[in-house]
């Protein structure tokens, strides 16, 4: 249910399983950008070496796509909410499909941090209310976080992790039904850092994304950040704590940087500008390279 920046490539991701899927939008304009996102989800894929010609046709014949509801839901066994982050507007089209769907049917919302319970409140049956946070590109980062909010049964949880399996994905149990879960938690923290070191001038953008890339992000892509305590000793982190953690930046403001781009109007790529400067030719350029390079990733990561 959406089908904007995430809605394809997670249909894409289901109908390539096996799962005859079908993509709803309220706009038929953005259904027929979905096919060509679709197409390049699975152009991807198949130059990755995930999957063949044959199979990423099969996985269009399995893919509808439509702008009415009641036909999107119709027969529906597990329907995922992925409109825009808004708790009205989620809460909204939860009483909508809640109405149009089975009693055992479960409802997944792919929302990125608003707490599971919140989206639930309004549902008459919550406990087949679940998170199921898919993360960008969907059809290539294979975690999906499973979020138990305050109402949702062992069962609803259990088959949503299952599904995550089943479409060849890794699940990952919260258990505490918190906002922004635990990946959009460590990424904003790390983040916030990153932008507050280029607020105070200690290093460009640059170079701060080239250290994050190749010093910490080439360590965690292989050992999570609990397991590295553990290698380099928690007596080493305990005494470098004791002096760093308070010198690290805890403001609940938002980076100056990030609050004048957004006031001059450049948002990053969808404006071709923003913390660095874009061309639609760079833009493609490097959402190619980086999809190779994320293929390449990930084939590395399952190689045990």
């Amino acid at each position: 249910i959406g089908s904007g920046t995430m809605g394809p490539g997670m249909a894409a991701t289901f109908a390539r399983q096996g799962y005859e899927t079908t993509l709803f939008d309220i706009k038929p304009e953005q259904l027929e950008k979905a096919k060509g996102a679709v197409d390049f989800v699975y152009t991807t894929l198949t130059n990755g070496g995930f999957m063949t010609a044959e199979e990423a046709d099969a996985g269009r014949g399995r893919l509808t796509y439509t702008d009415d509801l009641a036909t999107a839901l119709n027969g529906a066994d597990f329907v995922v909410e992925t409109v825009p982050e808004r708790r009205d507007i989620k809460q909204q089209v939860y009483q909508q499909i809640e109405s149009l769907v089975g009693n055992d049917v479960i409802i997944a919302s792919n929302t990125s941090g608003i707490p599971i319970s919140d989206i639930a409140s309004v549902a008459k049956n919550p406990s087949r209310v679940v998170g199921m946070h898919w993360s960008n590109p969907p059809h290539l980062i294979p975690v999906i976080e499973v979020i138990r909010g305050a109402d949702t049964s062992d069962e609803t949880a259990d088959a949503t992790v299952e599904m995550v399996k089943s479409i060849g994905m890794v699940p990952a149990i919260v258990d505490k039904d918190i906002a922004g879960f635990v990946e959009n938690r460590i990424l904003y923290a790390i983040m916030r850092e990153a932008l507050h070191l280029l607020d105070e001038g200690v290093a460009s953008a640059e170079a701060i994304d080239t250290i994050t890339k190749w010093g910490i992000g080439y360590k965690l892509a292989v050992i999570g950040p609990l397991e590295l305590l553990d290698v380099a000793g928690l007596d080493i982190y305990n005494s470098v704590a004791s002096y760093l953690n308070a010198d690290l930046n805890a403001s609940s403001d938002i980076s100056s940087t990030v609050t004048s781009k957004v006031a001059e109007g450049k948002l990053g790529m969808k404006t071709q500008g923003g913390l660095f400067e874009y061309t639609p030719e760079k833009i493609q350029q490097l959402q190619q390279q980086r999809g190779r390079k994320l293929v390449a990733t990930r084939k590395a990561l399952s190689d045990n």
